[in-house]
């Protein structure tokens, strides 16, 4: 029998296959291709992105000091992110063929392209190389701690919480002694039957 829940994960993931969809119908109004991990756009629209770039000079010149100083900051982040992939990629690779969970694909996570658009900069593109990294990162991150969760502690939590991972859905219910060793081992049969067909 189909719970509630399971209604609504699958009509979840049904919008989320159809935003992905508009997002491709619109990337084919930029006419760009694929060679390897190369993005390619059509001529003219490669001669436009040139145009369209603003120079450096300029580019700093419209900055205000306060933005420029804090750029050692956001910099500084970089040493943390690096080892934070290192440690939690070295975790998986050790836990995971342990616990039986397939292991997270970190090229799905970490996407650097945007530096490949012709109408940035040289600091524009290295801020995105940035951003790409970052935020791949931690999505990459965020995967490896849900399916770790969902192995060991599949319980939601009393309180609402503001962006639960996907994973978080099939949990326990908070308070739920009776079925809660029963649920342990169908979260964990679920979490790697689920994993292996992504």
């Amino acid at each position: 029998m189909t719970s509630r829940i399971d209604k609504l994960r699958a009509q979840i993931r049904a919008a989320q296959s159809e935003l992905f969809d508009e997002i491709e119908e619109r990337r084919a109004r930029f006419r760009y291709s694929f060679a390897g991990r190369r993005v390619q756009f059509e001529g003219e629209i490669r001669a436009r992105h040139r145009a369209a770039r603003e120079n450096l000079v300029s580019f700093l010149s419209r900055a205000r000091p306060l933005v420029l100083l804090t750029a050692p900051v956001i910099y500084a982040l970089i040493l943390p992110f690096v080892l934070l992939d290192l440690f939690v990629t070295v975790y998986q690779a050790v836990c995971f063929p342990v616990y039986g969970i397939p292991r997270v694909r970190r090229a799905e996570y970490i996407v650097i392209d945007r530096h490949q658009l012709q109408y940035l900069n040289a600091l524009q593109k290295l801020n995105c190389i940035y951003c790409g990294y970052c935020n791949g990162l931690i999505g990459y991150v965020r995967e490896i701690a849900a399916r770790t969760e969902a192995y060991w502690c599949p319980i939601k939590h009393a309180r609402r919480i503001a962006d639960p991972h996907d994973q978080y859905t099939g949990f326990a219910d908070f308070g739920d002694d009776s079925g809660f060793q029963a649920h342990v081992e169908a979260q964990r049969a679920a979490l790697k039957g689920r994993v292996d067909q992504t």
